[in-house]
């Protein structure tokens, strides 16, 4: 089984940055594809980014594109997100979340282990 614990959520001015960090347990984790999710109050949780099991490939929503980024490291069984240029709208518990896949998804519902989510809190 996948534990994995989010860490590095807090409250910025827009514009600024975050780097959010996710744990995960050591074994499965290095052939397991990984993903952010977000969900703010009130609303469906939302796919942010995906990275296959080597970190070769990512894939990015829309309204993320060119300013987050997400990576690995295997080695360190540790998954980040870097936040650039935020904006009030960022604002939601951040999740990360692996499945049983080599390959990245964009669907929550195709992940099988999830994190219990850091805040992200952006002011204008």
């Amino acid at each position: 089984q996948v534990q994995l614990v989010e860490s590095g959520g807090g409250l910025v001015q827009a514009g600024g940055s975050l780097r959010l960090s996710c744990a995960a347990s050591a074994g499965t984790f290095r052939s397991a594809a990984m993903g952010w999710f977000r969900q703010a109050p009130g609303k469906e949780r939302e796919f942010v980014a995906t990275i296959n099991w080597s970190g070769t490939t990512t894939y990015y929503a829309d309204s993320v594109k060119g300013r987050f980024a997400i990576s690995r490291d295997n080695a360190k069984n540790t998954l980040s997100l870097q936040m650039n240029n935020l904006k009030p709208e960022d604002t939601a518990v951040y999740r990360c979340a692996a499945r049983n896949s080599i390959v990245g998804a964009r669907h929550y519902f195709e992940y099988d282990y999830w994190g219990q989510g850091t805040q992200v809190t952006v002011s204008s």
